[in-house]
């Protein structure tokens, strides 16, 4: 079932490129004109319905001047990927991540809640909830994509939980099995398994989705199978991928990044032009997209374009501190 969550900032469907025209690009330009609601829908659900908030042509604010965004190719998003447990360059996790076994997948869940245990992904993840959307996903290095995502809303397994009151996070964990991951030099150095976190007001926000999929398709490894966190207004290191744990805490959670490299990168991590990182300007943005010759630059916008939706989590707090 896909459920429309519709906000002043929706795109229609109609105005979303599918996979296919990307696939063949000599195509795109000639059938990008003729695309309609009728044909979404008869290529499937992969891009039916789907949203892209904060891009909608003709309103003000900070979704203006991305409305020419469409979805990148699939080639693209499966191709050119940060997923260090399987090789350092953007195409290592394309040739080895085939290595990683996705079923069957258990997800264990703990800390200050009602209901902790270790779940089965098939009973974790409810079919009845999936939506099809399109966000905008920015990498802290300073390169993007649009992704057709499918998943569900984090805040439903939230609430399968039942977190205690006490509870004002959640972490999640990846998968670590060097046996299936061929990265094990970096062990020492970065401290697998790999660790992220939320507060929990942006982890129940209708915008964050638990992800099994993209473009329709089960989400491929290299991308985070069989179960990944995407959080669309922050930097893409937040959405982390092959989930095998969620914990809820009190106190804020140990990441990753921010352990590993606090002056660089902090635990909020949103995206935000006016703050650089140490070693680059984050005011722009490279688009990946293989099919140019030349390479495009973007002005990189305040939440990625989501300010509308998620800018009221941070009423009051100084976002340059709290990077």
């Amino acid at each position: 079932m896909i459920i429309r969550i519709r906000k002043k900032s929706d795109i229609p469907s109609s105005e979303i490129t599918p996979e296919d025209v990307y696939i063949n690009r000599r195509k795109f330009l000639g059938a990008t004109a003729g695309i309609g609601a009728a044909a979404f829908m008869a290529r499937g659900a992969a891009a039916a319905e789907a949203r892209v908030p904060g891009s909608r042509p003709g309103i003000a604010g900070p979704a203006a001047g991305r409305q020419d965004l469409e979805p990148s190719s699939w080639e693209d998003i499966t191709s050119y990927n940060n997923f260090y447990e399987f090789g350092l360059d953007k195409k290592d996790p394309a040739r080895n991540a085939h290595t990683l076994v996705t079923r069957p997948w258990t997800i264990e869940v703990d800390g200050l809640c009602a209901k902790p245990g270790e779940y089965q992904l098939e009973d974790f993840v409810k079919p009845s909830t999936m939506e099809d959307r399109v966000y905008r996903f920015r990498c802290v290095e300073a390169w993007s994509m649009v992704v057709p995502w499918r998943g569900f809303p984090l805040a439903d397994a939230i609430a399968r939980a039942e977190p205690d009151p006490s509870a004002k996070y959640v972490a999640f964990e990846t998968l670590w099995d060097p046996e299936q991951m061929p990265e094990r030099r970096w062990k020492p150095r970065i401290g697998w398994p790999y660790r992220e976190g939320l507060r929990l007001d942006e982890a129940m926000h209708p915008l964050t989705l638990m992800v099994t999929g993209l473009y329709g398709k089960t989400l491929p490894n290299q991308n985070g199978a069989p179960l990944r966190l995407i959080v669309p207004w922050k930097y893409g290191f937040k959405s982390i991928k092959s989930i095998v744990r969620m914990t809820f805490t009190e106190d804020e959670p140990p990441t990753t990044w921010a352990t590993q490299s606090p002056g660089e990168y902090g635990f909020y991590s949103n995206v935000n032009p006016n703050v650089d990182h140490p070693r680059w300007s984050q005011a722009t943005e490279r688009v990946i997209d293989t099919s140019r010759l030349f390479t495009r630059r973007i002005d990189t916008l305040f939440l990625n374009g989501y300010a509308d939706e998620v800018a009221h989590l941070y009423a009051g707090m100084d976002l340059k501190k709290f990077f």
